[in-house]
């Protein structure tokens, strides 16, 4: 009975990660192919080839992706986009969520922000209890105005779904910088500390007791 235990988990550490996996590829390959709904009847693949191809969703997303960005590179395109801009911040009730969404994918995918480009150690939910949070930015308006100390914008992602979390202003200097990738701190996080970055548990064990080091500026 424990040699079939042990076969059955080590059976289970084997196949779980690929099954989920194979899993999240058929979703996102599933959830691509809608974008062929927009080509005519005529021009759809399963009318022209007698079958449905798994994946042709995926180039032509990536087709689209890749002409709106060589369009929008140039002058006549920034042109457009500045215009489509302006048009839709006049309307009601598009003009609230377009910008919302906006601002907060300039700020996510702009090769210059930084946006979630730094992982901290900070004490959350109390002091004594450590977690990994997020940089991602410093405050602005009218709440940098009541904050007279040098403050971060810091995002407390939440396990095992780092989707879900808190977003809570912190002095720079209680918020200790790993030397870890964002991707790394995600990774740890998700796995409920399982997976850990090849040197981070030694470095955050010997951070908690040091003085913190300055963060750079997120501005």
């Amino acid at each position: 009975m424990a040699a079939l235990r042990r076969w059955l988990f080590a059976g289970l550490l084997v196949l779980a990660p690929l099954g989920i996996t194979l899993w999240v590829l058929q979703w996102i390959i599933g959830t691509l192919d809608q974008t062929l709904l927009i080509l005519p009847d005529a021009w759809q693949p399963d009318r022209l080839l007698g079958h449905r191809i798994p994946g042709l969703g995926v180039l032509l997303a990536l087709a689209i992706l890749l002409a709106v960005g060589a369009v929008t590179s140039n002058i006549v395109g920034r042109k457009v986009i500045e215009w489509s801009d302006a048009l839709l911040h006049r309307i009601p009730v598009v003009r609230s969520i377009y910008s919302s969404v906006k601002q907060v994918s300039d700020t996510l995918f702009s090769p210059s922000g930084n946006a979630f480009r730094t992982a901290v150690l900070v004490e959350w939910p109390r002091p004594g209890v450590w977690t990994i949070a997020l940089i991602t930015g410093t405050p602005g308006g009218d709440v940098a105005n009541h904050l007279h100390d040098d403050f971060v914008s810091v995002y407390v992602p939440t396990t095992p779904n780092p989707t879900g979390g808190y977003f809570v202003l912190l002095p720079r200097k209680d918020c200790i910088e790993l030397k870890m990738s964002v991707d790394e701190a995600l990774r740890y996080v998700i796995s409920m500390g399982v997976v850990a970055p090849p040197a981070s548990a030694a470095t955050a064990a010997a951070a908690v007791g040091a003085v913190p080091p300055a963060l750079p500026d997120a501005r």
